[in-house]
């Protein structure tokens, strides 16, 4: 994971490098937002972006893992198996639709733990446990780490400072706008293969506890390493609504989002 997340790695992001920019190949190497801004697109509007080689790697092979859990594409939009270099973003979200289609809440998240251990070579969290104690050093590396590693997946980040039991450090990471948030519109698909699966993984997988803080107004997000997440009847998320103007699945009539309750 370490030796992935350094391919693209540039922990302070400036404006001029955020569009893609080619290689010795004519091929694009650095990618990101293509909006004229450089900054994520105003909230009602989706965001756009330029993805090269190692964001659509990553792409096609979460999609891939995740495809095994899916349920059947619609006919008229997969006729057949997707070469490699044929995944975007769009792909990567419709399995993760696919994937919640007939799965209890618990279930969803049960899926994802299970593609991001199929991921790793055996043993791994328990090295990581051994690598990574949950310190304040280890808190703050894996903060940094986030910023390159999972830029393809929800877009520019940065590190920031918090408070964890009275101490301040650099192990919080702002999400400026989450881009699978942006993308999927579903508050459920946010907090069922997102929010929880990767709270549990680090905290119980890895022994080091994280806590996910969405912000469903702007489509921020806050994680925060080295604290600990509140279980689900206690978090804020447990209550939040659909998205009813952008969420294809939304219930309109319910208070809150249905893909929560189940």
């Amino acid at each position: 994971m370490v030796v992935l997340s350094l391919q693209p790695v540039q922990f302070s992001t400036p404006k001029h490098m955020l569009l893609c920019r080619p290689g010795s190949t004519g091929y694009p190497i650095r990618c990101g937002i293509a909006e004229p801004s450089g900054e994520p697109a105003p909230m009602g509007q989706k965001t756009k972006y330029n993805d090269g080689f190692f964001e659509k790697g990553f792409m096609t092979l979460f999609a891939r893992k995740m495809k095994k859990f899916a349920s059947p594409a619609k006919a008229r939009t997969e006729t057949k198996e997707k070469a490699w270099w044929e995944y975007d973003y769009e792909s990567f979200v419709d399995v993760s639709k696919r994937v919640m289609q007939g799965r209890s809440r618990v279930q969803q998240q049960q899926v994802v733990r299970e593609v991001l251990l199929s991921m790793l070579p055996p043993g791994a969290p328990a090295q990581f446990r051994k690598l990574f104690p949950p310190t304040k050093w280890a808190a703050e590396f894996n903060a940094a780490l986030t910023v390159p590693f999972f830029h393809w997946l929800v877009g520019p980040s940065e590190v920031v400072e918090v408070e964890i039991n009275g101490v301040k450090q650099r192990s919080g990471v702002h999400i400026k706008k989450c881009r699978y948030l942006e993308n999927s519109g579903c508050v459920g698909m946010c907090v069922n293969m997102c929010k929880f699966p990767t709270q549990d993984f680090f905290t119980n997988e890895f022994g080091l506890p994280l806590t996910m803080i969405p912000n469903f107004e702007d489509m921020s997000c806050e994680m925060v390493y080295g604290q600990v997440p509140p279980p689900f009847e206690e978090d804020p998320v447990s209550k939040q609504p659909c998205f009813t103007d952008i969420c294809s699945i939304a219930t309109p009539s319910s208070s809150v989002c249905p893909k929560l309750q189940a």
